[in-house]
C-alpha cells in the first residue's frame, strides 16, 4: 500500500535522524573526555620533569651516601656479607644508559652536573622552568579542540587538515604558550568553513558509534594509567598546588641526607 510505504519511509528517516543526533552527542562527549585526558597528561609530564629536576640530585646523593656507608661498614667488619652489600650499593650508583635523559640534564655518566652540585651545596642555581599551562591557555586549548577536533571531519581531506592543526595546538598547549594558542585560534577562525554535516546511512552511523565506543575505552585505559602512576597519584593529592608536594618531599630528602651524612661521619670518624 502506498500509504504504508510512505509511513515506513518516514519512520526510517526519523530513526536515522535520532541515530545521527546520538552520534553527534557521542562525538562531543568523546572530545570532552579526550580534552580532560590530554590536559592531565600534560600536567603529569610537566610535574614529572620538575620532580626529576628538583629531586633527582637528592636521590643521587642518597644513593652515594648509602654506598659509602655500606663500604665503611664492610671495611670495619671484613664480613663477606657486608662486602657483598657494599658492592651492590656501589653498583647501584654506577652510570646507567641514557641517565642524562632520566635526570633531564642534572646528571651525566661522570656524575652530577655543576647545577646539581650547586643545589646540594646550597649555592645559587637557576631554578627549573615551570611549564604549567595557565587557565587562559587551558580555556583556549579546550575551545580549539572542540572546534577543530579530527573526529568532526566528514572526509579524509578535512581529517588530515584537522590532524595537522590539532598537532600544533597540542604542542602549544604542552609548552604553555598562550600567545601561540591565541594565534592558532585566529588562524582557525579565518580558515575554511567546515562543510555542512550530512546525515549518513544508518549502517555508517552504527559503525561510527562502535568506533567512538572503542576510542572511549582506549582513552579510559590511558586515563587510568596516568592516574595510577606515581606522578599522577601525587598530582591527585594536591591538584591545586602540586608544587607543595615537591617542597615536602625535598624537605624529607634533605633530612635523610643529613641523617646519613651524620651516620657516615660516625663510621669513618
Amino acid at each position: 500500500m502506498p500509504g504504508a510505504s510512505g509511513a515506513d519511509g518516514a519512520a526510517e528517516a526519523a530513526a536515522t535522524a535520532r541515530l545521527a543526533t546520538a552520534v553527534r552527542a557521542a562525538e562531543q562527549a568523546l572530545i570532552e573526555f579526550e580534552i580532560a585526558v590530554e590536559t592531565f597528561r600534560v600536567e603529569v609530564e610537566n610535574f614529572s620533569r620538575l620532580h626529576h629536576q628538583r629531586l633527582g640530585p637528592m636521590y643521587a646523593r642518597l644513593d652515594e651516601l648509602d654506598a659509602q656507608i655500606a663500604e665503611a661498614v664492610a671495611a670495619r667488619t671484613g664480613d663477606p656479607e657486608d662486602v657483598r652489600k657494599a658492592q651492590e650499593a656501589r653498583a647501584a650508583v654506577l652510570p646507567m644508559p641514557e641517565v642524562e635523559e632520566l635526570f633531564h640534564g642534572w646528571m651525566g655518566s661522570d656524575g652530577l652536573f655543576p647545577e646539581a652540585q650547586a643545589m646540594l651545596t646550597e649555592q645559587p642555581v637557576q631554578p627549573p622552568q615551570k611549564v604549567r599551562p595557565s587557565e587562559e591557555a587551558r580555556r583556549a586549548y579546550r575551545d580549539l579542540v572542540r572546534k577543530a577536533h579530527p573526529d568532526l571531519a566528514r572526509d579524509d581531506a578535512e581529517r588530515l587538515r584537522r590532524d595537522a592543526f590539532i598537532a600544533r595546538v597540542n604542542a602549544a598547549y604542552a609548552a604553555g604558550d598562550e600567545a601561540a594558542l591565541g594565534a592558532l585560534t585566529r588562524e582557525w577562525e579565518a580558515g575554511p568553513v567546515p562543510a555542512e554535516e550530512r546525515l549518513s546511512a544508518s549502517e555508517e552511523l552504527y559503525a561510527r558509534l562502535e568506533w567512538l565506543a572503542e576510542r572511549k575505552e582506549m582513552l579510559a585505559a590511558a586515563a587510568s594509567e596516568l592516574e595510577e602512576s606515581a606522578i599522577g597519584a601525587m598530582i591527585k593529592m594536591a591538584p591545586q598546588d602540586p608544587d607543595r608536594l615537591l617542597d615536602e618531599i625535598a624537605e624529607k630528602l634533605l633530612a635523610d641526607v643529613a641523617e646519613r651524612e651524620a651516620y657516615l661521619t660516625q663510621l669513618v670518624g
